[in-house]
C-alpha cells in the first residue's frame, strides 16, 4: 500500500476536456434546434396542403348535396343546416368556383366559405353576408384584392340564381368593424376575408350589388 508520500502527484485537471464537453452539448443543442425548426417548417408548408386536400374532398359532397331535392326543400322552409350546402359562388374574373355553406363557424368554413347565418339567403333583398378563407381550406378568397369595379359575382342557389355587380373597388377594415355585414335596404352581397394574407390583423371587403 502506498504511503501518503509514494502517491503519484496529481496535476491540475486538463482545460481542454472541459472545453471538448461544452462542445458536445453545444453540437447536441444545435442538432435538436435544427430538427425543431426543420419540423416547423414542414408543418407551415403542409398545413396548406392538407387543408386543400380536405377542402376539395368536401366540396365533392356539397357540389352533390347542392342539386337535391331535399336541400331545395331545406332552403324553402329556411332549415338548411349548418355546415351544408347553401350556394353556388363564382367570380369569373377571379376564376373562383366554390360552394358556400350555411354557417361561419371554424368548423362550417372547412369548406372554404360560409353564408353569416343573420344575414338574408342569396339572391333576397338585403345584406348577404359570406366570409372565406384566403390562404387555406381552398382559399376561395385568395386574390379578392384584385377585383374591380364592374366585375361580377354569381350566386346559384338550389331554387335559383342572381348576380350581383361591384360598384367600388375592395377596401380594408378593423376586425371589430361588423358595420359591413349590417343589414341594408338595397340587394347586396357583402364577401370578408383576413388581410393581408397569412394574418388576421385586418379584413378585406367586397360589396357589389345585386342587379335586377
Amino acid at each position: 500500500m502506498l504511503s501518503q508520500d509514494d502517491r503519484p502527484p496529481v496535476g491540475p485537471a486538463d482545460p481542454g476536456a472541459g472545453s471538448l464537453s461544452k462542445r458536445k452539448n453545444l453540437r447536441r443543442l444545435l442538432s435538436g434546434l435544427s430538427v425543431v425548426m426543420l419540423l416547423v417548417a414542414v408543418g407551415v408548408l403542409g398545413y396548406p396542403f392538407y387543408t386543400n386536400l380536405y377542402q376539395g374532398r368536401v366540396q365533392d359532397k356539397l357540389d352533390n348535396q347542392l342539386a337535391t331535392p331535399e336541400l331545395e326543400d331545406a332552403y324553402r322552409t329556411r332549415t338548411v343546416a349548418e355546415g351544408e350546402s347553401l350556394t353556388r359562388l363564382q367570380i369569373p374574373s377571379l376564376g373562383v368556383d366554390t360552394i358556400v355553406v350555411e354557417g361561419t363557424t371554424l368548423s362550417a368554413l372547412r369548406a372554404g366559405a360560409g353564408h353569416y347565418a343573420d344575414t338574408p339567403l342569396p339572391c333576397e333583398p338585403g345584406n348577404v353576408a359570406i366570409a372565406g378563407h384566403r390562404t387555406t381550406y381552398g382559399r376561395p378568397f385568395h386574390n379578392l384584392d384584385r377585383m374591380k369595379p364592374g366585375d361580377e359575382i354569381l350566386l346559384e342557389t338550389p331554387v335559383g340564381s342572381c348576380t350581383y355587380v361591384l360598384s367600388k373597388a375592395p377596401f380594408i377594415v378593423e376586425p371589430t368593424d361588423f358595420s359591413v355585414v349590417a343589414p341594408t335596404p338595397a340587394g347586396m352581397v357583402t364577401l370578408t376575408t383576413c388581410h393581408p394574407k397569412n394574418s388576421a390583423a385586418q379584413r378585406l371587403i367586397v360589396q357589389a350589388d345585386l342587379q335586377a
